[in-house]
């Protein structure tokens, strides 16, 4: 059995009005996310999919960010065998900040933690 290969973008390519899942944990977030992301941690993803689906039918196409991609690749293929276009961002957050692209916190600038 063969699979498609999963749809991924580099950090620096996704769209500045795109919807970004971000699927890290609490901790993670608080620190520093995308300005606008949806935050669904892994650990509910299942419990919350119904909410995230609500999401992804009324936005379309989804980008997936985690720290490095590992959990992002998971929620993506997950995602993409229940129907939905989703697309893991390469390398997560650290790519995301080291593209010189904005990370914010509840107080001002943040940090991927």
């Amino acid at each position: 059995m063969s699979f498609a290969p999963l749809p991924s973008v580099p950090a620096a390519s996704v769209p500045a009005d795109a919807l970004v899942l971000d699927v890290r944990e609490d901790d993670e977030w608080a620190a520093g996310r995308v300005e606008g992301a949806v935050h669904v941690p892994m650990s509910d993803f299942v419990a919350r999919f119904a909410e995230v689906g609500e999401v992804l039918a009324e936005h379309g196409r989804a980008y997936v960010m985690c720290r490095v991609g590992g959990r992002s690749a998971q929620v993506t293929q997950y995602l993409v065998q229940q129907g939905y276009d989703a697309v893991n961002v390469d390398g997560g957050m650290m790519a995301w900040e080291g593209a010189g692209r904005p990370v914010v916190a509840d107080n001002g600038p943040g940090f991927v933690a």
